[in-house]
Parts: structure tokens; sequence; C-alpha cells
């Protein structure tokens, strides 16, 4: 899969479910319970035990967009990419790894917080720049910072994913953002450490359908 490819499918769904647990146990079912519930791109971050072969796993299947997060260096983003992952995504803006993508045809997301980060990340070639962290506690505080930046920045494809919430999902997507990623408040820590996967499946299943309405 191309940049061009991953960008489209992004565009699609505008939405991503991103796990990070310790729990080793709970990764693959949780995030099968984001799929069983709509997800359609996904995230393992690389501080997840045994993150590369559930990235492998999850790439076999064809319905999906599998990404990696944490991605810190190079030799980080050449592993991920030899297990599957069609996009890296970093909490930094890092020119060398988004170069390392460019050169190989894969998404890179790189994360910034400020307009001067975003547009290094831009002109290093960032086709999507992660918003991290997300401002402010307030429902609205975080799409209201992301529109004060696309305003003189409006060629920018940002994308928010900490302090995303089914609160407040529709108001990013409205607010500008080119997609969302849902992190903790998909995987919430105590229904991974109880098993309790359904109330995944079934919390993703009205995260997808709230970013759906906004598309429609």
């Amino acid at each position: 899969m191309t940049i061009q490819a991953s960008l489209e499918t992004i565009a699609k769904h505008r939405c991503s479910a991103i796990l990070r647990t310790p729990l080793r146990d709970a990764a693959a079912p949780a995030m099968q319970a984001a799929v069983e519930g709509g997800f359609r791109i996904v995230e393992f971050t690389l501080t997840t035990p045994n993150a590369l072969e559930h990235i492998a796993a999850f790439a076999a299947d064809d319905r999906l967009l599998v990404g990696a997060g944490t991605v810190l260096s190079t030799d980080e983003a050449a592993a991920a990419t030899e297990a599957g992952a069609r996009f890296l995504v970093s909490p930094v803006t890092d020119p060398e790894i988004i170069g390392w993508c460019k050169a190989r045809d894969v998404l890179a997301i790189p994360g910034a917080y400020t307009p001067t980060e975003m547009l290094s990340a831009h002109r290093a070639g960032a086709e999507v720049v992660k918003l991290f962290p997300s401002p402010g506690n307030a429902a609205d505080d975080g799409p209201s910072y992301l529109r004060a930046c696309l305003g003189p920045l409006p060629f920018l494809k940002l994308f928010p994913t900490s302090g995303v919430t089914e609160a407040n999902v529709q108001v990013f997507l409205a607010a500008g953002a080119f997609g969302v990623g849902f992190v903790n408040n998909l995987f919430e820590a105590a229904d991974l450490a109880a098993g309790d996967f359904t109330a995944v499946r079934e919390r993703a299943a009205r995260m997808v359908g709230l970013v759906g309405a906004s598309n429609s």
C-alpha cells in the first residue's frame, strides 16, 4: 500500500483504534473487538508487548490499514514496516523518520503541538500531522485549538488522538480534523484488565457510528 492509498483510506474512514497496553494477553482480543465494532484503521504502539507480532497478524486482514505507534527511530520503523505496518506514528517530529518513510512510500504521521512544530513536520515531508497531546480538558478545548491552528495553515492534515472521546469526536471533525484516533477512551484499562472485550466492541461501534454520522 502506497502513501496515497493510506491517505485515501484515512480520508474514507477518518478514525483509528490505537492500542497501548502493558497487558500481554489483552492486546489481540481488545483490538479484535475494535475491529468487530467497525474500525478499519488500527494501530499498535511499540510499547505494547508483542506489538510487531500483533501488527503482522492484523495486517493479514485485507480489510484493515495497520500501523505502528510510538516509533522513535529508523530501526523501529524498519521493524514495524517489515511486520506489515503501512503507517508509522510518532509522538514527536523526527525529520529522519519522515525521510525514511517517504523514501519507502510509507505514511509518516509525526506528532506536533504548536503551529511551528506542525509546519516543520509538513515541510519535512509529513502528509499527516498528529496533534499531540490534546490541549485542555473541556470538551471543546481541543477542537477550538485545532480550528485555530488550521486558520492560517489550512493545508495541514491534522489528526488528533489523545483527548478524543465520544463526547467531542464530532466537534473535532467539524473543526477540520483530517481524522481522529481513539486511545484510552476506547481501550479502557479496567475493561482490558477484566477481559471485558464486549464493552470494547460496543464502545467501538458507538465511536465508528459517530464518525460515520459526521461523514454523511
